[in-house]
């Protein structure tokens, strides 16, 4: 499953190119996410393409660096339904991941401002391997697919066994268009209330 990847990556770094996230940082999601306490899987498309970006947690940034527009409106929606949250907080997504969160985007690395570049590189078919494994093995996870490409993962999700919620994706292009007021964290929270989980937002 590796080995396409593998080879893609291992020509590109020959070349001298700069690829997203540091080798340290491709696997964070599945490192920091303990899986036997998984409760949400939120999935994105690729990691961010600029300098000093990506972490290996989908929509997260490293402590330091400018907030992206996505993650920016994912904070502006967080606080429209939890007023008393701040918007101001670590754009390190990792306490997110260490409550639960499977943070993964569906392509785990792309080169330095080439957006989508490792698109066909093989990533998708490990990634569709793991949604495909936790919906067969585990029971009751909220699944959160934000814009029309994650939204191309529900084949791959057993339903009503899990929960999808669905919503316009984060960007400045669609935020506006669905994702503003969709309430998806507390629409998740409050699946996890009524089963008497600790709330992840």
């Amino acid at each position: 499953m590796f080995d396409s990847v593998i080879d893609k990556l291992a020509i590109d770094n020959a070349a001298g190119k700069t690829i997203f996230p540091s080798s340290n940082d491709v696997f964070r999601a599945f490192n920091l996410c303990d899986l036997d306490k998984l409760k949400v899987v939120l999935l994105g498309q690729d990691p961010y393409h600029g300098e000093g970006e990506a972490n290996g947690l989908c929509f997260s940034v490293h402590e330091g660096i400018r907030t992206p527009p996505s993650l920016r409106n994912m904070f502006k929606e967080l606080k429209q339904e939890y007023p008393d949250f701040n918007e101001k907080r670590s754009t390190d997504l990792s306490d997110w991941a260490q409550q639960g969160i499977l943070l993964i985007n569906s392509v785990l690395t792309v080169e330095k401002d080439l957006p989508a570049s490792h698109a066909k590189y093989g990533w998708q078919l490990f990634t569709d391997f793991v949604i495909s494994e936790i919906s067969s093995k585990k029971q009751g996870i909220v699944f959160i697919l934000l814009g029309n490409f994650a939204q191309t993962k529900i084949p791959l999700i057993h339903t009503p066994k899990h929960i999808i919620i669905t919503a316009a994706h984060p960007s400045p292009f669609s935020a506006h268009r669905g994702f503003f007021g969709s309430e998806v964290f507390k629409k998740c929270n409050s699946i996890l209330e009524t089963r008497g989980e600790d709330i992840v937002w």
